[in-house]
């Protein structure tokens, strides 16, 4: 009997921690079969599992770098031949490396774009493929506050997260007469590696809220934007930021 029958089946990008892995377990406590990617960090993979299955869900591991456009494309037609359908897809790789603008290396500038923009159009592309005969589906990129307000030393990041925008709102046009919907989540000062070395005591005065959001606080959001209960929710931003603007 295939273990996935009755279940919705999401793919979830940059999944070995932070927001990808709460959005893994989430998504996994709600009954989908939860495939975790990741580029490098396989430890991190195998306890996003782990916790997938504490949480009483299922699902796999399955490595592929999104930026690497054939390597990405050979693993997504993989995956879509294994499951009679692809449910949920949820873009959520990216990297930072942040400099000022003028003092920026190409490679900081390509790594950061080849990552979040062109892996979006990497992963979501051949997905979109499986999604349409299905006349069904939902994707949630993951974007940034930075993506809507800018941030100072983050231009290469701020450029890739607004681009997702960009993409996503064209795409959900596209596809919102056959049955899918695209959206995106902006979180703010999240409580992940990612922040690790910000000013977070210097940050939280700038927050309404006057505290850093947590990794499940926007997993949540993005299960929403999953669910039926987001049927008529399309091309938006939802930003999950404790208030900014």
């Amino acid at each position: 009997m295939d273990e996935t029958a009755n279940r919705k089946v999401a793919i979830v990008t940059g999944a070995s921690k932070g927001i990808g892995r709460a959005i893994c377990v989430e998504l996994a406590a709600w009954g989908c079969y939860v495939i975790v990617n990741y580029r490098s960090d396989e430890a991190g993979a195998v306890q996003s599992l782990e916790l997938i299955k504490e949480a009483g869900g299922d699902g796999e591991i399955v490595q592929f770098n999104v930026s690497d456009n054939e390597e990405t494309q050979v693993a997504i037609e993989g995956i879509c031949s294994r499951f009679e359908t692809v449910d949920i897809l949820i873009n959520n790789a990216g990297i930072a490396a942040d400099e000022l603008f003028v003092m920026m290396r190409p490679e900081a500038w390509n790594s950061v774009i080849n990552t979040s923009l062109n892996g979006f159009y990497n992963v979501t592309r051949p997905v979109l493929e499986k999604m349409i005969p299905q006349k069904k589906g939902a994707v949630v990129t993951i974007s940034s506050a930075a993506g809507i307000m800018g941030n100072r030393g983050q231009a290469n990041y701020a450029a890739a997260k607004a681009g997702l925008i960009g993409a996503s709102r064209v795409v959900a046009s596209e596809v919102a007469r056959l049955g899918i919907r695209v959206n995106v989540v902006a979180p703010g000062l999240i409580d992940t590696d990612m922040i690790k070395d910000a000013p977070v005591a210097n940050i939280k005065t700038l927050i309404p809220m006057a505290r850093i959001g947590r990794p499940q606080e926007v997993a949540k959001v993005v299960r929403f934007l999953c669910s039926e209960d987001a049927s008529y929710i399309t091309g938006q931003v939802i930003s999950v930021n404790g208030g900014m603007f």
